[in-house]
């Protein structure tokens, strides 16, 4: 098995928070419970996805607020709020709460473009200036901004028996260099490079360049080794810029028969959609990666993009039971973590 060329140092785990409409709170508690085994197990860093309108976790920064009370050490990320649902200011009131609360773990992160089903939903949103917003990159730069303490009014000073800042309140030192942009193009990682955040890929890259462009499927791995690597030429810190992967894995190795079976049937069902780039926007999907931590290490060792980084966040597949995701990520702990060369605490 040939080795990575950057040791796995970073082991992360992302999950959706899925819950049944008529008992929201199991679903939540379910969540925190899974947060808080992945600090028992050692893992470095813990994801929420973001999900509106929807039967999944709305407010990840809220349930992070939660999580920071349940645990001591584990780092707390989002992956990632749509900033088109955001106000920047707002937001980064927030994430600086949530992160002096849980003493410097949070890593917040962030994407552009229009919310899911804008047409749907933009007068609900922002009946008054649905045409007026922006979900470019400017939202992005303008939480940056808050979020590292430029000034967000003119005005500071006493009023009164109140005091005003211009500056949004909470500052929390350190947050603006624990920021993440969640891209799958590179003009995304570009962008983050240059304005000195780190990086989250995941399952999904977006194919560029002409349709007809060679008769061979796309190469998913080579797509976002070429994100990795172009963010990287664009970052301060260059090669040691910060870039984390998020592939959906699925390790078997204490996973009962029942579970193989179910797991595999999930897998055989989304296998389709990776041999070609879907829709209008060309999305590829990386294929899931099922079986023993050997053999998942085996195909990710072989995975160029993968042997980039030294940091993951592998991503629990969508519509599992809570005690799958437990024996999934013990298994990633125990055995698929230690195969890439991880070990806690390292």
């Amino acid at each position: 098995m040939p080795p990575t060329s950057r040791p796995l140092r970073k082991l992360g785990f992302l999950t959706i928070g899925l819950f049944d409409e008529a008992d929201p709170r199991r679903g939540h508690e379910s969540t925190l419970e899974i947060i808080e085994l992945g600090e028992r197990l050692g893992f470095d860093s813990a994801w929420l996805r973001h999900r509106h309108l929807q039967y999944g976790i709305s407010s990840p920064v809220a349930v992070l607020a939660a999580a920071s009370q349940r645990t001591s050490r584990i780092e707390l990320g989002t992956a990632v709020i749509p900033l088109g649902w955001e106000n920047p200011l707002r937001l980064a009131e927030d994430l600086a709460t949530v992160d002096l609360l849980s003493g410097g773990r949070l890593n917040p992160g962030v994407s552009v473009g229009p919310p899911m089903h804008y047409d749907r939903v933009k007068e609900a949103l922002y009946p008054d200036t649905a045409d007026a917003e922006g979900f470019g990159y400017e939202r992005v730069r303008r939480l940056l901004g808050f979020v590292r303490g430029e000034q967000a009014t003119e005005f500071s000073g006493a009023e009164g028996f109140e005091t005003f800042s211009d500056r949004v309140q909470p500052q929390s030192p350190g947050l603006g260099g624990r920021m993440w942009y969640g891209g799958g193009s590179l003009s995304s990682a570009r962008w983050a490079g240059e304005h000195g955040m780190n990086f989250l890929t995941s399952s999904v890259v977006k194919v560029e360049g002409p349709e007809d462009a060679g008769a061979r499927a796309p190469d998913f791995a080579g797509i976002q080794l070429s994100h990795i690597r172009a963010f990287r030429s664009h970052h301060p810190d260059g090669d040691h810029a910060r870039v984390s992967q998020g592939l959906v894995v699925i390790p078997t190795d204490s996973a009962t028969p029942e579970q193989r079976a179910r797991y595999e049937e999930y897998v055989a069902k989304r296998t389709p959609r990776t041999a070609s780039a879907q829709g209008p926007a060309r999305l590829l999907f990386a294929p899931d990666l099922v079986g023993t931590s050997a053999q998942i290490a085996e195909r990710l060792h072989a995975h160029a993009a993968f042997r980039e980084v030294d940091e993951v966040a592998f991503a629990l597949p969508f519509t599992f039971e809570h005690e799958d995701y437990v024996q999934i990520l013990t298994d990633i702990a125990t055995g698929l973590g230690p195969a890439l060369g991880w070990r806690p605490g390292g």
